[in-house]
This record gives C-alpha cells, structure tokens and sequence, in this order.
C-alpha cells in the first residue's frame, strides 16, 4: 500500500512538473506571436506613411519617376513578405529605397521647408523608432522562446510536443555597420 502511494506521488510531481513546462513553453509562443503582432502594427504603419509622402515629393519632382517606382515596388514586398526572414529582406530594400527618396528631396528646398512633407517625415521618423523598439521586444522574446525549448529538461517536453523555433527579425543596416565620419 505504502508503494503505491509513492508510485501515485512520484507520478503526480511528474506530471505537474510537465505540465508546467508545457504551459511556460506556450506563455513563451503566445509572447513571442504578441511581439510580432506589434512589429507588424508598425510596418503597416509605415507602409500607410510612405504613398503619402511619395505622393508629396512627386509634386516637387516629377522627373523622379524611377525613385518613385523603387520606392513603390519595395513597400510592395515588403507588405507580402510571408517569413520573418522574408520581412527582414524587404525591410532592408525598403530602407535602401527610402533614402534614395530623401536624397532626393535634398535637391529641392521647397519641398524640404513644405509642412506637409515636414510633418510626414517626422511622423516617419517616429514610427522608425517604435519599428526598432518593437523589433527589439521581439527578438527578445524570440530568445527566451528558444533558450526554454534548448535548456534542459524543457528540451524533452518541446521535442514531445513539437515546439518549434522561432526566426528572429534582423534588418540589416548598413548605416550601423560603417564607422562613424566626424567632420570638423
């Protein structure tokens, strides 16, 4: 009688044991799909910023047509982009063709003192930064994803139940790859 009590508790502390596991694995998923949720809210925000701003600078500059086409076509990919790596791809050819765009507005100082364009490159500039902070929530809670599903003994319980990882979101920025050029 006594055996089996042991046996009963033995398999109890097992089964909750797993069980935590589990639900701390699914906490980590369903964190991590948030996160990428709240990139996504601000790249289909950007995305709603840049026909707009296009359309402002092309008053400027009509003969800019190509900048206008790369621009376009870029905010294309970069709305169909189906993977995390996909995403990332096209964010990096997206940023490439906006700052073909203000190279080009550099050229007109109409358009540069126009509050319109002012105001939409501002708001772009703040939504640049809410990208990279919630790029930042995701890949951190991508780490910790991942870390419980390799870590053991949650690596037995996420190969049991086939968790699977997840990619981070990494835009290359070639900007922040160069050193830094100080002119006097």
């Amino acid at each position: 009688m006594t055996g089996v009590l042991v046996l009963l508790i033995v398999f109890a502390v097992i089964v909750v044991f797993v069980v935590g596991i589990y639900n701390g694995l699914v906490n980590l998923r369903n964190r991590s799909e948030n996160a990428w949720s709240q990139v996504d809210v601000q790249l289909r925000r950007r995305y709603d910023l840049i026909p707009n701003l296009v359309e402002t600078v092309k008053g400027y500059a009509k003969h800019e047509k190509e900048t206008f086409q790369t621009v376009t076509e870029a905010r294309s990919k970069a709305i169909n982009a189906g993977t995390v790596k996909e995403q990332g791809d096209a964010e990096n050819m997206l940023s490439g063709a906006l700052k073909s765009l203000f190279a080009v507005v550099e050229s007109y100082p109409d358009l540069k003192a126009n509050q319109n364009f002012l105001m939409m490159q501002e708001e772009l500039a703040g939504t640049e930064g809410k990208i990279a902070y919630a790029r930042q929530f995701y890949n951190d809670s991508i780490m910790k994803f991942n870390t419980k599903q390799q870590v053991f003994p949650s690596n037995i319980i996420a190969n049991m139940f086939n968790f699977q990882e997840k990619e981070y979101f990494e835009i290359e920025e070639a900007a922040a790859k160069e050193p830094v050029k100080v002119k006097f």
